[in-house]
């Protein structure tokens, strides 16, 4: 190879590789993870893999067709994958357990009968885009239509990120990110005709480091924000203002009962009121003088003590759990705490 081939190498193929790192660090090192945090994971994997095989693919063509098969089951899984992570993203209802399999399973299964009833080896032409190359606009097609649908889950967090009259939260903007960096690699894989194979894996590395340094940012605890944080940290909430904010936060927790999602995070709220975090932190801090649990917990505790007063059916168990309350624990601390009785001493007064 040339000095520039080895470069093109090197940065597509460390690209690809520093996915494949990052990817275990989400599955297993990193605090509270969930399923989102696992999509997230199992993305980056897939993905990794298939640039990893175009890049020694390019330059090595004696490499394995059974490296290659593995390529492509990881290709067809991008699509799957992107959708569950914004779809969990996005969903502050509980999944059902195994529900995300419906996506993968189909996949996996399909390529191990395709790969041993027509190996890679033999039926190359089957994965090119030409008129018998079935498998090939398949796996492009599904692509295709995971990556639109996703887009279309996302469009909230798009127009809060492209509009200037809404403001978009760091939630919104990895979610853009991602979307976005997908789609840049789709149109790079299938434009590949008109320029070079390599470019698809090029284009990952591009989009792989600039979420790097998104994600360094945040780390560090710097936001990529900092301006719009700065921007409301100085400058003290007015009566209008958080007269608005009132009004719409009632109507979220009287109405909507926001409160019932056991996993409810102060981005969640933000996000359902068109303001950024901080902005909704120095409201309750500023304006009501209570943290974003105790503000929540307070409606918890109010929807508690009414299901208390007219159900008799219930264990307090249910209770808790059907008001928000991830544990007993919390709801017995919690509801102490602002009844000064425990919901079973509170329940002995009622008769």
């Amino acid at each position: 190879m040339s000095l520039e081939d080895q470069l093109l190498f090197l940065f597509s193929a460390l690209g690809g590789i520093n996915g494949l790192f990052l990817s275990a660090y989400f599955a297993f090192f990193i605090k509270n993870r969930d399923k989102t945090t696992y999509f997230l994971a199992a993305l980056l994997f897939v993905i990794s893999v298939r640039v990893t095989k175009s890049a020694f693919l390019t330059y090595y063509a004696g490499i394995s067709s059974n490296f290659i098969q593995i390529g492509l089951t990881a290709c067809l899984l991008i699509g799957p994958f992107l959708y569950l992570h914004v779809r969990s993203t996005l969903d502050e209802k509980k999944y059902s357990k195994w529900g995300w399999m419906i996506h993968v399973v189909p996949v996996l299964v399909g390529m191990i009968i395709i790969g041993y009833y027509f190996p890679y080896k033999e039926h190359r032409y089957l994965w090119q885009r030409r008129y018998d190359g079935i498998l090939g606009w398949t796996l492009y097609f599904q692509w295709f239509a995971y990556v639109i649908y996703s887009t279309y889950l996302a469009k909230n967090s798009f127009k809060k990120v492209f509009t200037k009259a809404i403001e978009s939260s760091t939630r919104d903007v990895w979610l853009v990110n991602i979307v976005l960096g997908i789609w840049i690699v789709l149109v790079a894989y299938f434009s590949n005709g008109y320029t070079s194979y390599i470019v698809g894996a090029l284009s990952f590395s591009f989009t792989f480091y600039i979420s790097i340094l998104l994600w360094i940012f945040k780390k560090g605890k710097t936001s990529v924000f900092f301006e719009q944080q700065e921007k409301y940290a100085n400058k003290r909430i007015d009566d209008l203002e958080s007269d608005s904010i009132t009004l719409k936060l009632e109507e979220l927790f009287n109405k909507d009962e926001l409160y019932r999602n056991p996993d409810l995070k102060l981005s969640h709220v933000a996000d359902a009121l068109g303001i950024v975090p901080n902005y909704l932190s120095q409201y309750l801090n500023d304006n009501l003088r209570k943290s974003f649990s105790t503000f929540v917990n307070e409606y918890r505790v109010q929807a508690a003590e009414e299901m208390l007063k007219a159900n008799n059916l219930l264990t307090l168990e249910a209770i808790g759990n059907e008001c928000g309350f991830k544990s007993n624990s919390t709801f017995y601390t919690a509801f102490k705490k602002s009844k000064g009785l425990t919901p079973g001493e509170f329940k002995k007064t009622l008769g």
